[in-house]
């Protein structure tokens, strides 16, 4: 079939003819009448029958600017031809102008698409044809002409081309259109498809690498986890077992998080009914999970009264006597409620363990369960944006989530005992409270951030992510914002770093030089003798020898024994000592950690000491390894070092303050063509 092209000032339109080979080029004037200008056009060119012809835009989308049934008529009869060329380029044709709805509601009025139905429904076209079906048919049913419930379940068994172990890429991304389609428009044709598809296949639609069957894979899932309400464990494995992702699919994955968790909105925004019979059981089960308690049906009002606000006291509610008015806040609402009844019924042993280990504690230490467990549950639901419409454009989905039927639940019983170790780690006192909470969150939304795919992985690394961690990595974002970690910045650290360490060398020396004083211990008792040793200013010979308690700085010619450097053979520490080998067993670990030695001649000599404090060891041990041409190692250089480091850095930053530092270097410009513009010197003194 080919047509008359007919190119208009603003517009280009096509007029819609069987049987002609060649094209028409044509000015029309669009205030006349679209009749008239059809009949124009036939009358030009002989063209019985002006109304079997249509004008049709040649441009982007080629909708029909009128329709009658010429058209529709011929595509009808192209498709039931004998000639399988004629069908494949009718269906084709077809597929491209079924997207207009005058003529879908032409082909639709004969019946047409109950033709493309029976083609489906006997499966013995080629991939091809079946394509154009396909396509057809989906563009048809987009209308919303004619409604989905009409389709049989032999359609349903055949369009599920998913089956099929190898298959053209373009029909299976429109059966899955399609199928998406039925799911989403009634619940009977949801059950027939979730029972029909299979959803092993589905799995490999998600592990492919054609992005766009991925996506209509997705999209397939999405509609029927949100058309079965709860979802299958099966079909949420399906989502989870997707190894790699693309953009338009996390935005699929986000959208399906979003709406799935927004159904504990209701709960979030309603507050605790006092009178609620049911709310009040939830909260005296909290109690009585707790506490043993003796039966109640014996005691006065007044004593139950009693009993009942000191054990609420016990559980962290603040108002103990009517604790439903902590539930008033929303959110969280009931939903703070819901969530500590599931973790005192799901891990009863780890409630109760929660519960008595505070209430045995101080009140100031105490780390309040239901106040904890209401900021938590709040936490929780800004984190996951319970409440929050999805975004066009967001992608942030937590893989967790297709894991876990109650996702929010098992997540507060995880975080509910971090909440208590962060606390016992803090040491913190009723005063951090909210100190506490903001290290929470920081925790859960750290974890959360590495993707973890099961609540096994998000328990494991929510536990190492200590406050200890925490800390250190606030540092190192603390030292990311100030620019100190910048690649130039670490460059000019290795650069000053030898200078720097020599300062602290030549501060060893000189201490040594100084000389300390030091203990003698014997091996039966603590002795009052006391000994001395320093450096000689030369550095060649240490000298040392007993003093008096009240000396504080002998000269060298008083200390009469001395050991020249030149025959110092190693420095050792710690439980190497030969004085620590002589007591074995029988020394603290706080005097294993102060004693070093030094041997001479031929290792059978040593010098002994014990450092007065931990200060005096790492000066004394790194002096010596100095002396030995050997590195310094205590932690006490370390920390000098980087001290000195971070002063010199922001000194010589100072001028750059504000100044973006960047990652490379600036690139160095060509040299210039030539030097003339330098000034001669010898032309001027002439």
């Amino acid at each position: 079939m080919s047509f008359h092209h007919l190119i208009d000032p603003c517009s280009h339109f096509v007029l819609a003819c069987a049987h002609l080979t060649h094209f028409i080029i044509f000015s029309l004037f669009q205030k006349k009448p679209l009749t008239a200008v059809i009949k124009e056009v036939c009358d030009k060119w002989n063209l019985p029958g002006p109304d079997n012809y249509a004008l049709q835009y040649a441009d982007g989308v080629q909708t029909y600017i009128t329709e009658s049934g010429r058209c529709a008529e011929d595509l009808y009869k192209g498709i039931q031809s004998s000639d399988s060329g004629v069908r494949c380029d009718s269906l084709k044709l077809l597929a491209d102008v079924s997207t207009d709805i005058t003529f879908a509601q032409e082909f639709i009025s004969r019946d047409g698409h109950s033709l493309l139905v029976k083609i489906v429904e006997d499966a013995h076209e080629a991939p091809l044809i079946m394509t154009h079906t396909l396509t057809a048919f989906m563009e048809l049913m987009d209308h919303g002409i004619v409604s989905w419930e009409n389709l049989s379940s032999v359609f349903i068994k055949k369009v599920n081309f998913g089956n099929a172990k190898v298959l053209d890429t373009s029909i299976q991304q429109v059966s899955l259109a399609i199928l998406e389609s039925m799911v989403l428009s009634s619940s009977s044709l949801f059950n027939e498809v979730k029972h029909e598809i299979t959803l092993e296949r589905l799995v490999s639609h998600l592990q492919v690498t054609n992005q766009q069957l991925q996506t209509k894979a997705m999209a397939l899932l999405m509609a029927m986890l949100l058309a079965g309400g709860e979802a299958d464990r099966q079909v949420r494995n399906i989502i989870h077992s997707s190894s790699s992702v693309g953009d338009e699919m996390a935005h699929y994955l986000y959208v399906l998080q979003t709406v799935r968790l927004n159904h504990l909105e209701a709960r979030m925004r309603t507050p605790l009914d006092s009178y609620n019979q049911e709310q009040r059981d939830m909260l005296h089960g909290l109690r009585q999970a707790a506490f043993e308690t003796e039966s109640e049906s014996g005691l006065s009002n007044e004593r139950r009264r009693s009993l009942c606000a000191k054990e609420f006291k016990k559980l962290g509610f603040s108002n103990n006597s009517n604790p439903g008015l902590d539930l008033s806040r929303c959110p969280p609402g009931l939903l703070a409620l819901d969530t500590m009844a599931y973790f005192a019924s799901r891990y009863p042993d780890a409630y109760s363990r929660f519960v008595l280990e505070n209430s045995s504690r101080e009140d100031k230490h105490e780390c309040p369960f239901a106040r904890s467990s209401i900021q938590l549950t709040l936490i929780l639901c800004e984190i996951l944006r319970i409440g929050e419409p999805p975004s066009e454009t967001g992608s942030d989905y937590h893989p967790i989530f297709f894991a876990q039927d109650r996702l929010l639940e098992e997540l507060f019983c995880i975080c509910i005992q971090l909440l208590n170790k962060t606390w016992k780690e803090m040491r913190a006192t009723q005063e951090d409270f909210d100190k506490v909470m903001q290290v929470v969150r920081e925790q859960i939304t750290r974890t959360l951030s590495s993707k973890p795919t099961s609540l096994e992985l998000f328990k494991n690394k929510v536990n190492v992510l200590n406050y200890s961690e925490i800390l250190k990595l606030r540092q190192t974002e603390r030292l990311h914002q100030e620019e100190t970690l910048a690649p130039p910045v670490l460059e000019l650290k290795e650069r000053l770093k030898p200078e720097l360490l020599e300062l602290i060398r030549q501060q060893r020396l000189n201490r040594l030089c100084h000389g300390t004083l030091f203990r003698k211990i014997s091996s039966r008792r603590r002795q009052d003798k006391l000994w001395y040793c320093r450096l000689s200013p030369n550095h060649k010979v240490l000298h040392y020898g007993d003093v008096e308690e009240e000396t504080e700085m002998p000269s060298i010619e008083a200390l009469q024994e001395k050991i020249p450097v030149a025959d110092i053979k190693s420095v050792v520490t710690g439980k190497d000592c030969p004085h620590m080998k002589e007591n074995k067993g029988k020394q603290t670990k706080e005097v294993l950690d102060l004693a070093f030695s030094i041997t001479y001649d031929v290792e059978e000599y040593s010098l002994n000491f014990i450092a007065s404090s931990r200060t005096d060891f790492c000066l004394w041990t790194d002096g010596l390894n100095v002396l030995l041409g050997k590195e310094m190692s205590s932690e006490s250089m370390r920390s000098e070092l980087e001290i000195l480091l971070s002063m010199e850095i922001k000194l010589r930053l100072l001028d750059l303050e504000n100044v973006p530092i960047p990652d490379t270097a600036p690139p160095i410009p060509k040299p210039p063509s030539n030097f003339n513009f330098c000034y001669d010197f010898s032309q001027a003194e002439q």
